[in-house]
Formats: structure tokens, C-alpha cells, sequence
């Protein structure tokens, strides 16, 4: 019993140490915040390593209408929450399901030219030091469904 009890609260300490504080994000210099040294983050502007390089996401379409379907897309995944959205900026949290882990994404919109639009996105766990590849993961599916026509 004291066994279990033990297990319990270093659990839930580990848990609760887990949500951590929100980390710098925005926008510095008309750049997103590099990602740190560690495995978990994602970045199409400033990265500090090759492996968290990923391409920036192009967009048929105008800055306004590329900002209307990343909500539509972040409000049709039940783990995302959008925290902040302003004229070119958008930022959300994810939680994962099973341990509460927070990941912050965030997109800062561009006009690209020629009717297209450059969404440069960094996603980033805000704790830990890998991610398993879940950043790159989730930048990936959303450049997917952001290319699909909205239903």
C-alpha cells in the first residue's frame, strides 16, 4: 500500500511538473523564436540544428484565407486549443491524451506572391528532450489537410 502511495505522488509530481511554464514564443525581427539544442521542435525560419529544419508550408491563396483554414484545421483536431491569433500569427497548444504533455505550435503567415501564400510554423514540446518525432509529425499532417479543400 505505502508502495502504491509513493508511486502515486511521484507520479502526479512528475505529471504536474510536466505542464511547465509557457515558453518565449512570437514573433522576434519578423522571425519566429529558434528551437532550442534539444530533438523536440520544429522550425521553418531559424533552426540551430539540421534536424529540426522543416519546409514552410505554401498556401493557393491570401494571407486572410490561409489564416482562416489553419483555425479551421487546429479547431477540427480535438487536441488543439488556439491561444493567440493576430493579423499574420496564429498559436496553439496541443495536449497529448494519455500524460498531459503541452506542445506549443505556432504559424506566422506571409504573402508569397503570385496568389500564394508562405506559412513559416515551429512546433516545439515544451518539456523533455525528445518528442519521438510528434512536431514533425503533426506540421506534416497539417500541411496536408491545409493543401485539401475545406468540407
Amino acid at each position: 500500500m505505502k508502495l502504491k502511495a509513493l508511486m502515486f505522488i511521484t507520479c502526479t509530481s512528475l505529471l504536474i511538473g510536466c505542464s511547465s511554464t509557457l515558453p518565449q514564443l512570437g514573433l522576434v525581427d519578423g522571425m519566429l523564436i529558434s528551437c532550442p539544442d534539444s530533438p523536440n521542435c520544429v522550425n521553418s525560419q531559424i533552426s540551430t540544428n539540421d534536424d529540426s529544419n522543416i519546409e514552410p508550408i505554401m498556401f493557393d491563396g491570401t494571407v486572410d484565407n490561409a489564416q482562416a483554414r489553419i483555425l479551421e484545421v487546429l479547431n477540427s483536431e480535438g487536441k488543439s486549443k488556439v491561444i493567440e491569433v493576430k493579423s499574420n500569427y496564429v498559436y496553439a497548444e496541443y495536449i497529448s491524451s494519455v500524460f498531459r504533455f503541452v506542445d506549443d505550435i505556432e504559424f506566422y503567415i506571409l504573402e508569397g506572391g503570385s496568389g500564394r501564400t508562405v506559412i513559416h510554423v515551429r512546433s516545439a514540446s515544451r518539456t523533455g528532450r525528445s518528442d519521438f518525432g510528434v512536431n514533425r509529425d503533426r506540421v506534416e499532417r497539417i500541411r496536408v489537410k491545409l493543401s485539401q479543400q475545406p468540407r
